[in-house]
């Protein structure tokens, strides 16, 4: 999942819970929380004052607590975003440009980066499916929330 996907996935959650949408300078603090940017950075790229920047950035970050029921603040963003998304929201810096990676889960990209999965490995993800099965999900709900397709989930069951 890339940059613009995670915004999409936010815009769409705030317009569910409050009837409107990111704006620019939203999608400029997002992105730099996320590379662990202070709001001064994040001003000098967006082209406004610190303290617009601030402003804006806390106002955000209270409307998203709402939005998600729960605390979100510079420091937690990531871990929020990965409990709501099942994201994996990693960030890496490659001298001196920042590159944010979003990724689905460890399980999706294991799972589909063999056609079939190893033998260990296919009984840690049948245990997961397993206890997904408990709580009511179809093969079809557990391919759709781990990303996966249909037949790696039923090839994971059957190998097992």
């Amino acid at each position: 999942m890339n940059s613009q996907e995670i915004f999409e996935f936010i815009d769409e959650s705030v317009y569910e819970k409050k009837g409107e949408h990111l704006n620019d300078l939203h999608r400029a603090v997002i992105e730099g929380i996320l590379k662990h940017q202070k709001y001064e950075e994040i001003a000098d790229e967006y082209g406004c004052s610190p303290g617009h920047a601030k402003d804006v950035g806390y106002e955000l970050l209270q409307m998203l607590s709402e939005v998600f029921g729960e605390l979100v603040n510079k420091k937690n963003l990531r871990s929020v975003l990965s409990r709501k998304r099942g994201l994996n929201v990693v960030k890496n810096t490659f001298g001196d440009s920042n590159v944010i990676n979003i990724c689905n889960g460890s399980l999706s990209n294991k799972a589909q980066s063999v056609t079939v999965p190893q033998q260990e490995s296919n009984q840690t993800h049948h245990h997961i499916i397993q206890k997904l099965q408990q709580f009511g999900l179809s093969n079809q709900q557990i391919s759709e929330a781990l990303d996966l397709p249909l037949e790696i989930i039923e090839s994971i069951i059957s190998f097992s």
